[in-house]
């Protein structure tokens, strides 16, 4: 069967989605057209913001119609994710209250966190809750609203209410998408909202995500780049573009 380019870059990006990734070659065979032709279309797929291109293929990028669910996140660059939360919750010095977002890597830092000191942790993520509920010197603070089925988080004018209510040392931010020209972006205006609002309410706050996110762009903004005051990533991120973001303002991590 013939497939028009857009019918061909429709079935790679459902393909990107379904599995997490797509290959080049594999394409190539399943499509029965060039590779060239694979590439070409991937390049599109790109420059409309709905894949990011790898060395021989292509990740989807999360939007306003797409977004990850928190089970398939803890499959794709899991000791990455471990690295980078370990370094983050080293980043807690004499924090007290700290905010835990929702999302795997956030998941990682609360997870990371020392239980040998007194520490309140607040959150809109079920998963931080559970992974913390049971620490003796811990005590959490879980945000009510309406549970989002992909990442089981509370989000809505519940969530956002209880937050502004608070005064928090540090916040563990993740976003979907980070960016130096866009800033900090995810796909959900009611996530976006939780985010926003826990940053008003801390100190500090520190944005920990894999190399993937960076020059990722998703629907809803929520924070600038200078608002950070550490980003922790990965050595995967280069150096000099770690520079990059680092003349907006926030030191940068790589680990």
């Amino acid at each position: 069967m013939n497939r028009t380019a857009e019918e061909r870059q429709r079935e790679i990006v459902l393909a990107a989605r379904r599995d997490g990734s797509v290959d080049v070659t594999a394409l190539a065979t399943e499509l029965g057209v060039a590779k060239e032709t694979v590439r070409r279309d991937l390049r599109v797929l790109e420059d409309h913001g709905l894949l990011r291109r790898t060395h021989g293929g292509a990740y989807p990028v999360e939007s306003a119609g797409f977004e990850t669910t928190l089970a398939f996140r803890a499959t794709s660059h899991v000791p990455e994710k471990r690295r980078v939360a370990a370094a983050a919750a080293e980043l807690l010095g004499d924090a007290e209250t700290v905010f835990v977002d929702e999302g795997y890597t956030p998941q990682l830092i609360a997870e990371a966190l020392p239980r040998d000191r007194p520490l309140t942790v607040v959150t809109a993520s079920l998963p931080v809750a559970g992974a913390l509920a049971e620490a003796e010197h811990v005590s959490v603070l879980l945000l009510g609203g309406r549970v989002r089925r992909g990442t089981l988080a509370t989000v809505d004018h519940w969530t956002t209410k209880m937050l502004s209510g608070f005064v928090i040392d540090l916040a563990f931010i993740g976003a979907n998408g980070i960016s130096r020209e866009h800033g900090l972006t995810t796909p959900d205006p009611a996530v976006s909202e939780v985010k926003t609002q826990a940053i008003r309410a801390a100190r500090r706050v520190v944005f920990a995500g894999v190399h993937t996110k960076f020059g990722a762009v998703s629907f809803c903004r929520f924070a600038e780049v200078g608002t950070l005051e550490t980003i922790v990533t990965s050595t995967l991120l280069p150096a000099a573009e770690a520079h990059r973001y680092s003349l907006l303002g926030p030191q940068v991590i790589r680990v």
